[in-house]
C-alpha cells in the first residue's frame, strides 16, 4: 500500500505571512499531528542553523508546529544533538547560545529548548539494532524517552548523502557525537597528489586537526580523521575524494540509525520536509550555501522514506533535471532511502496528495 504525502506548493516570492498560513492549512488537512495524544511529551527535532547559515526552517515555521502540539493538550520541546565537528553547536552551552541568536526561544516558537548534553551518561542511550553495520546505536536518550517524535526537515543538498531530509534529520541528527562518529568513521578522504596544490585551505577547515602539509602537498592522518567531508568541500582542485563505497556505508548506518531512534514509535511519528531554500550544502556549513533549486514546498507524512522520496521527486521535476547529482557528483541519495526502506522504515511508493 502507498504511503500518503500531503504538499502544499510555496513559491520563491511568498513572504513569511503566506508561508504560516500554508503550514496551517496542511497540518489541518493532513492530520499528520493525530499521533500525539494528551499529555504526551513530543521532542519536535530541527536544526538550529550553524553560525553563518541562514537555511535553516525559521522560528516562525517552528512555532506554527508547537502550536499545533499544544493544541492536542501535548508538551512540545524543540530539540537536537551536538554536532562532531568543531563549531557553534559542538557543546549544549554554545548551541543554545547560536539557537537564541537565530531566533528561537521559549517565548519565540512556544516550546522550551532542548538541547542534551551527551558527555553525561544519562543523556546518551544505547539502542540495540544488531543492523549489518550497526550494532549498538549511541542516541541522545531525550529522543527515546519522549512519547512522540515530529521531525522539523530542511530538504537540500549534502555533500556525503547527496541530499537531506527526514532520514538524515532524525539518523544523523539524533545521534550523540560517538554515534554520528560511528557514522562517518569509515570515509577517509584520499588525496589526488596530482591535482593537490598545497594551499592549505583543507587544513583550516578540518575540524579534527587531521590533515598536515607535507613535501608541499596535504597528508591525511587517518587515525585521526572524522570522515565529515570538510577538506572536500574547502579543496579548490578537486584533489579530496571520497571513495563512493565508503559513501554508501554512511546512507547505510545513517538509515539503521533511524531505525534506532524511531524504534518503538513508527504510531508516533511524524514528518515536515520543508523544500525551500534548497541549498547544495547542509544546514551545518558556518556560511551560505548556493542555492541549487528554486522554491517547491512543504511536505507532510507519517512516512520519513516517502516524504524524502516525494521531497526528491519534486525538486529534480521543478528543475528538470538532477540537481543533486550535479551538485555532488557520484554520489546517490536514494541509497539510504532503498535501505531504509529494507529496513522497515517506510515505503518508496506514495500517493501524493496537493492541498
Amino acid at each position: 500500500m502507498k504511503s500518503r504525502v500531503y504538499f502544499t506548493p510555496v513559491n520563491d516570492s511568498a513572504d513569511t505571512k503566506a508561508v504560516i498560513e500554508k503550514l496551517k492549512y496542511l497540518l489541518k488537512e493532513s492530520s499528520i499531528l493525530n499521533i500525539v495524544r494528551k499529555k504526551y511529551n513530543v521532542a519536535v527535532k530541527i536544526h538550529f542553523g550553524e553560525k553563518g547559515n541562514t537555511g535553516h526552517v525559521r522560528p516562525e515555521y517552528a512555532r506554527v508546529i508547537c502550536e499545533a502540539v499544544l493544541a492536542r493538550g501535548a508538551n512540545p520541546a524543540l530539540a537536537d544533538a551536538n554536532t562532531l565537528y568543531r563549531g557553534e553547536r559542538i557543546n549544549s552551552k554554545k548551541h543554545m547560545e547560536i539557537a537564541r541568536k537565530h531566533g528561537f526561544t521559549e517565548s519565540s516558537t512556544l516550546a522550551r529548548i532542548v538541547i542534551p548534553d551527551d558527555s553525561k551518561k544519562e543523556n546518551v542511550a544505547a539502542i540495540k539494532i544488531d543492523g549489518k553495520f550497526i550494532k549498538l546505536a549511541k542516541v541522545a536518550s531525550f529522543f527515546v524517552d519522549t512519547d512522540a517524535i515530529v521531525g522539523i526537515n530542511h530538504f537540500k543538498g549534502h555533500i556525503l548523502t547527496g541530499f537531506g531530509g527526514a532520514l538524515k534529520n532524525i539518523g544523523m541528527g539524533c545521534a550523540t557525537r560517538e554515534g554520528k562518529l560511528a557514522q562517518h568513521c569509515d570515509i577517509s578522504p584520499v588525496v589526488r597528489r596530482d591535482d593537490c596544490v598545497g594551499c592549505g585551505k583543507c587544513l583550516k577547515v578540518c575540524p579534527a586537526g587531521a590533515i598536515r602539509i607535507g613535501n608541499k602537498k596535504s597528508v591525511i592522518d587517518k587515525s585521526k580523521c572524522i570522515g565529515c567531508a570538510s577538506c572536500i568541500a574547502a579543496c579548490p582542485t578537486g584533489a579530496m575524494f571520497i571513495d563512493l563505497v565508503s559513501g554508501g556505508a554512511v546512507q547505510r548506518k545513517m538509515a539503521e540509525y533511524a531505525a534506532a531512534v524511531l524504534k518503538g514509535k513508527k504510531h508516533s511519528s511524524a514528518f515536515l520536509n520543508f523544500a525551500v531554500r534548497i541549498n547544495k550544502e547542509c544546514d551545518c556549513w558556518n556560511e551560505e550555501s548556493p542555492r541549487i533549486a528554486p522554491d517547491v514546498g512543504i511536505f507532510a507524512s507519517l512516512d520519513p522514506v516517502s516524504i524524502d522520496k516525494a521531497s526528491y521527486d519534486m525538486v529534480l521535476k521543478s528543475c528538470g533535471r538532477d540537481v543533486f547529482k550535479e551538485a555532488h557528483p557520484g554520489q546517490d541519495g536514494l541509497i539510504h532511502l532503498k535501505y531504509a526502506q529494507e529496513l522497515g522504515l517506510g515505503n518508496l511508493d506514495y500517493e501524493l496528495i496537493e492541498i
